[in-house]
């Protein structure tokens, strides 16, 4: 027979103990939609190659297009790598990743015995976010990591080539890519506290993930509305290509950590609306 504290607690139970971190992620790690993105993530760079090799006398017939530029220099195809998938491709990730955290096991019906275990929901929340995070950094790091090693392998060691002319020596351009990194999954922090504010919100994996995406793809057609004015600074993800900016050779900070600012501070209040709703939500499923 279990034994029991006089206030009701089981003898040996402690809140900190549940759901542990490394079981979590082995557990997603295992999971398909978890390897098929990471995969892709991957792929993609290969996909880029492949294109460049097929439509290499193009690519040389457009000097000093994006594309010609994208074959100048392993980081020049890291940022070219960067630059297709920013706007989209890592959005739909970061969603699937905190959108499918809760609202997957709600869907399976798995979330009620979690919580029945008992683990405390302020700690399923927190362990499902910090997991979601990790995968949702590894995720760049696969994107960043195979573009430039693949870029330095077909395309050398030569000097980051901007748009504008500018030029920059191969290890300081390593150097800005990690802030434009850093920056970009900064500025992905307000996907995912969306994200998972719907994923406690529907038992829906897809509902969650689908309008996270839908709201992202909202937000830049409104912020290429010029008559919004000044509104536009405010919207989540307006500052989102300001990592472009460490492509020049003097970096401006200002954008960057406006933007910086800008995501943690929707990120925050998306994180708070998260933990109220699931706080409060009657767990059925």
């Amino acid at each position: 027979m279990t034994e029991a504290h006089a206030d009701g607690r089981v003898r040996g139970y402690s809140a900190r103990s549940t759901l542990p971190l490394r079981t979590e992620l082995a557990r997603q790690f295992k999971r398909r939609r978890t390897q098929l993105a990471l995969g892709f993530l991957a792929l993609l760079p290969v996909i880029l190659a492949i294109a460049f090799a097929v439509g290499g006398s193009d690519a040389d017939s457009n000097t000093g297009g994006l594309i010609e530029l994208g074959t100048r220099s392993g980081v020049n195809f890291t940022v070219f790598a960067l630059f297709v998938s920013v706007g989209f491709l890592l959005i739909v990730v970061v969603s699937l990743f905190f959108g499918d955290a809760v609202a997957s096991e709600a869907s399976w019906s798995s979330l009620k015995y979690l919580l029945a275990i008992p683990v405390p929901r302020t700690r399923l929340l927190a362990q499902k976010a910090v997991v979601s995070a990790i995968l949702s950094a590894l995720a760049i790091v696969v994107l960043v990591g195979v573009s430039l090693l693949l870029g330095t392998i077909f395309y050398g060691t030569g000097s980051l080539v901007s748009p504008f002319g500018d030029s920059l020596p191969y290890a300081t351009a390593l150097g800005r890519l990690g802030i434009g990194v850093a920056f970009i999954a900064i500025n992905m922090l307000w996907v995912a506290g969306l994200a998972l504010a719907l994923s406690v919100s529907t038992d829906a994996p897809l509902g969650a993930v689908g309008g996270t995406v839908m709201v992202s793809i909202l937000v830049q057609i409104l912020d290429q509305i010029t008559a919004l004015g000044s509104l536009r600074n405010v919207l989540p993800g307006h500052y989102s290509t300001s990592w472009t900016s460490v492509l020049s050779p003097t970096l401006q900070w200002d954008d960057l950590l406006v933007g910086a600012f800008s995501s943690v501070a929707y990120a925050t209040v998306f994180g708070l609306l998260a933990w109220r709703r699931f706080a409060t939500k009657d767990i059925t499923s």
